[in-house]
């Protein structure tokens, strides 16, 4: 589906306000607007990148992300007519994403990724060796819209799907009402007589990552051992990812913010939107060696409810193996079980899920719920 004209987008009646950069409530007094100096695209953090802010480990902090969407090169690298083709008036597109597409800061369509990062920001004393928490306090979207793309050769059915010539963009709509937050999706965009799908909004950011070292600036696609585009709908509020610290201070960074997105992410991409995060920056000084893999670690997260162990491979199988191999790790580190119990224990009762198969490196992730353990008790 391709943009066509449409009536203007009604954005008082969704809800949601328009959060340009500096306005609407920021939760924290360490505020980082995702200005063109903030941000990169296309390309992660690595070691020799100077911080746009510098925070003491605890601290709580609120980073302005942008979408890609609408900036891409194949798009205009102009969201104002991009969107303006679905009904969005030129003034409810971010300041922050026309100044980023206006800036002639580099970046190549076919080389870099599509996403735009914002930070790094430093974590004053963190070093290799530690874990870096980041707890997500609060996501709130800056905008009403957002999209679905699909282009040839991604996505889960590469070859297949998209069936027509060119990209496939599906607009969609954030609404707030008494039940709750919702997505909606025109059926049929020139007939509204057709109405809409509509679904939950379940906010969260795909890329969460620490600074890789030495002084090349990987790929933004493929997540690893650094975090970066892991694409977990799990981490949303009150989710904590945890990675191993890779560099002095870690320079951690945040993007690809998104609205929704179904376990596999099949199409290339979910409901794409800018947001808001205010997160809190922890250390957990020598984490890693006590926390899965003992020094080997990769990422890993936990909800309120739920471990979450995560795996990541270019195969989809060893990505699960991977995955299997961190829960393992986290039930013997953080409840002392024998593995071979744990192995029983979480084919009884452990769900394991397809994160994403669209970023090079696949992710598998698993829920174990940490009501399950409430009678453990470790062995002294």
């Amino acid at each position: 589906m391709t943009a066509i004209d449409s009536p203007l987008l009604d954005v008082a009646a969704t809800g949601f306000p328009i959060l340009q950069p500096g306005h609407g409530a920021i939760a924290s007094t360490t505020y980082v607007p995702s200005t063109p100096a903030n941000t990169l695209w296309g390309r992660l953090p690595c070691e020799t990148d100077a911080p746009c802010a510098v925070v003491r480990p605890g601290t709580v902090v609120t980073v302005d992300t942008l979408s890609h969407e609408g900036v891409l090169e194949d798009q205009g690298r102009n969201p104002a007519q991009f969107f303006g083709r679905y009904g969005v008036g030129g003034g409810h597109v971010l300041d922050d994403a026309q100044q980023v597409a206006d800036s002639g800061m580099p970046h190549d369509f076919d080389d870099d990724g599509p996403h735009l990062v914002t930070g790094p920001i430093a974590v004053a004393g963190a070093r290799p060796g530690d874990l870096l928490a980041i707890t997500v306090l609060g996501l709130t979207p800056r905008v009403p819209y957002g999209l679905v793309s699909a282009r040839h050769g991604f996505g889960a059915l590469p070859g297949e799907m998209p069936s027509l010539p060119g990209p496939s963009f599906t607009f969609a709509t954030a609404h707030a009402d008494r039940d709750g937050a919702w997505g909606r999706m025109a059926v049929d965009p020139t007939d509204p007589s057709r109405g809409a799908l509509r679904f939950p909004l379940r906010p969260f950011l795909g890329v969460m990552g620490v600074a890789v070292p030495g002084d090349e600036r990987p790929h933004s696609v493929p997540p690893g051992r650094h975090g970066g585009n892991i694409d977990i709908s799990l981490l949303g509020e009150g989710a904590t990812l945890y990675l191993p610290v890779q560099v002095d201070d870690a320079l951690v960074y945040f993007g690809d913010p998104h609205f929704a997105q179904g376990d596999g992410e099949v199409a290339l991409t979910a409901f794409e939107a800018s947001l808001r995060a205010t997160v809190k920056l922890e250390v957990v000084p020598g984490g890693a060696a006590l926390r899965p893999g003992h020094g080997r670690v990769a990422p890993f997260a936990e909800t309120d409810d739920h471990l979450v162990p995560i795996g990541l491979d270019k195969d989809l199988d060893e990505a699960m193996r991977d995955c299997v191999r961190c829960a393992l790790d986290l039930l013997a580190t953080d409840y002392g079980i024998d593995r071979h119990l744990a192995m029983a224990y979480l084919s009884a009762a452990g769900d394991f899920a397809v994160s994403q198969v669209v970023d090079d490196v696949k992710g598998v992730h698993a829920k174990i719920r940490k009501s399950d353990f409430r009678e453990v008790r470790r062995p002294r």
